[in-house]
C-alpha cells in the first residue's frame, strides 16, 4: 500500500537541484492520467507517478530520492533503471550556451510520462522530434489587443476581435518578437480614416510576420544508466550499453603498421634470409 500512498501527493519539500540541472521534462506530453505507468510493476509505478509530478529542475538523484521515498539506494537505482528500459527517461549532457556566448556542458535527466522508443529517444538526441505548439500565453496576445486602444484610438477593438486576433499576436511572439514590435507594425502609418480596425489589424498581422528564427538543433548526448559511458544513441538500447548488457564487442582489428615500423620489419626479414642463404652455403 505504501507504493499507491507516496505517489498521490508530491512534499512542497522536494529539493531543487542546482540550477541549469535535475529533470527536464520532454516535449509532446499528454495530460497526467491515472493509467500513465499501469505498465510498469507497483514499485516502478509508484516511483515513477512521484517523479512525474515534481516539477522541472527537480532533483531526481538516487540519493535524493532515497531521502524522500521509502526505498534504500540500491532499490531506487534498480528501479530507476527499469523505468529507464521502459522509457521514460534517459541520462546524459546537453551543450547550453549562455548569453554572453559561451558554451558549457549540463548534466541533464530528461523524463517522459509517455514511454518512447530507442527510435524516439534518438530522434530527440538530434532535436527532430515535433515540438507541441505551445503559444506564450494566449492571454499575453488577448491582453494587447485590448489595450491597443490606448496607443492608437481608431484601432480600439471589442472583446471578440481579441479573442479572434490573439492567436495571430501569438504567432509574433513565438519569432520572437516583443510587445514593442508588434505596436510599431499595427500603428506606424495608419490611413485617415480607419474604416474597419479588427480588418486592418488582421492584415498587418500577416502581410508584416517577421520570418521563423533559423532553428538551432541542440546538441545532446546519452550516457549509459549503469556505467554513464556516453554513446550514439544507437548503441545504447534500453539506456544502457553493449558491456552492461552482458554484450562483447566486436574483435577490432589491428591498427595498420606505420611506414617506419614496415621498413623495419622488411629489413629483419632480408637480413634474417641472408644469415640462413650463408648457412645453407656452409
Amino acid at each position: 500500500m505504501a507504493d499507491a500512498n507516496f505517489s498521490a501527493d508530491i512534499p512542497s519539500a522536494h529539493p531543487m537541484a542546482n540550477p541549469g540541472y535535475g529533470k527536464r521534462t520532454t516535449p509532446s506530453q499528454p495530460p497526467c492520467t491515472q493509467h500513465d505507468f499501469s505498465h510498469l510493476p507497483p514499485r516502478e509505478a509508484a516511483i515513477a507517478a512521484y517523479v512525474d509530478r515534481l516539477p522541472d529542475g527537480a532533483d531526481i538523484s538516487v540519493k535524493t530520492l532515497a531521502r524522500q521515498l521509502p526505498y534504500g539506494q540500491c532499490a531506487l537505482g534498480t528501479a530507476l533503471n527499469r523505468i529507464q528500459q521502459a522509457g521514460h527517461l534517459r541520462r546524459g549532457r546537453e551543450c547550453i550556451t549562455a548569453d554572453d556566448g559561451s558554451s558549457r556542458w549540463i548534466t541533464r535527466s530528461w523524463w517522459s510520462r509517455t514511454a518512447r522508443d530507442d527510435d524516439w529517444w534518438a530522434a530527440f538526441t538530434r532535436g527532430d522530434v515535433p515540438r507541441q505548439a505551445a503559444r506564450p500565453t494566449r492571454s499575453r496576445a488577448h491582453i494587447l489587443l485590448a489595450a491597443l486602444g490606448r496607443t492608437a484610438p481608431v484601432l480600439s477593438l471589442s472583446e471578440a476581435d481579441c479573442a479572434t486576433l490573439a492567436p495571430l499576436v501569438a504567432d509574433w511572439f513565438e519569432r520572437g518578437a516583443s510587445e514593442n514590435d508588434v505596436l510599431r507594425a499595427l500603428t506606424a502609418g495608419l490611413p485617415t480614416p480607419v474604416h474597419h480596425p479588427a480588418a486592418l489589424v488582421r492584415t498587418r498581422l500577416t502581410s508584416k510576420l517577421p520570418p521563423p528564427p533559423a532553428p538551432r538543433p541542440p546538441l545532446r548526448i546519452l550516457e549509459c544508466a549503469n556505467c554513464g559511458a556516453p554513446g550514439r544513441p544507437e548503441t545504447l538500447p534500453g539506456g544502457r550499453c553493449s558491456a552492461c548488457r552482458g554484450e562483447h564487442a566486436p574483435a577490432q582489428p589491428a591498427a595498420p603498421l606505420s611506414a617506419p615500423a614496415v621498413h623495419d620489419h622488411a629489413a629483419q626479414i632480408r637480413v634474417a634470409m641472408s644469415l640462413r642463404r650463408r648457412g645453407d652455403a656452409d
